[in-house]
């Protein structure tokens, strides 16, 4: 905790923010690409994205209060720019809501970055089949390892909320992947 501090430190002290900004890249870049990349789906979209979370990062690091992690902090970040990305893209592809799992699975397997197998396969449809709310929760746990603590922060839902929600969506997920085999 007290390298994070310190981190802090720099990236709000001028005349050490933009080597601060390069360690901070170096620590947080991959996570957040992943955590955005499940939300967005595609390589690009999430380099995009992330260059995005990035900036706001960047920009907004003198309004970090420290009330939470730096880390959660980042996500919840990385989780709005993700949401603003799909909110526009929608608008703009004007996707009907039914179609939102098959064009999730349709961007999935033709992202020519995408090298799951047949059980990774699987598990990305029944994830799919959740609602948006399941869905997030369910990656952040599940993938990003994160603690109902932080997730309840990135959200700003309850705890209790998100419990109930993850292992709705367990279930869910369970029996989708043994009807399948």
């Amino acid at each position: 905790m007290n390298q994070e501090v310190e981190l802090i430190k720099k990236l709000k002290n001028p005349k050490f923010k933009n080597e601060a900004f390069k360690d901070l890249l170096d620590l947080y870049q991959e996570r957040l690409y992943w955590h955005i990349r499940k939300i967005v789906i595609t390589h690009d979209n999430a380099n995009d994205v992330l260059q995005e979370t990035f900036i706001r990062i960047f920009n907004g690091i003198h309004n970090f209060k420290e009330k939470s992690t730096l880390h959660t902090w980042m996500y919840r970040i990385a989780y709005n720019e993700s949401i603003r990305f799909l909110e526009k893209n929608k608008v703009k592809t004007l996707v009907p809501l039914e179609q939102d799992a098959n064009q999730y699975l349709k961007n999935l397997t033709q992202d020519s970055f995408f090298n799951g197998n047949e059980l990774q396969l699987k598990l990305n449809e029944a994830i799919a089949t959740l609602t948006d709310k399941q869905k997030r929760v369910f990656q952040m746990k599940y993938f990003d390892d994160l603690s109902f603590h932080d997730i309840s922060e990135i959200l700003n839902i309850s705890e209790n909320t998100l419990k109930s929600s993850y292992y709705s969506a367990v279930k869910i997920i369970e029996e989708k992947i043994l009807a399948q085999c």
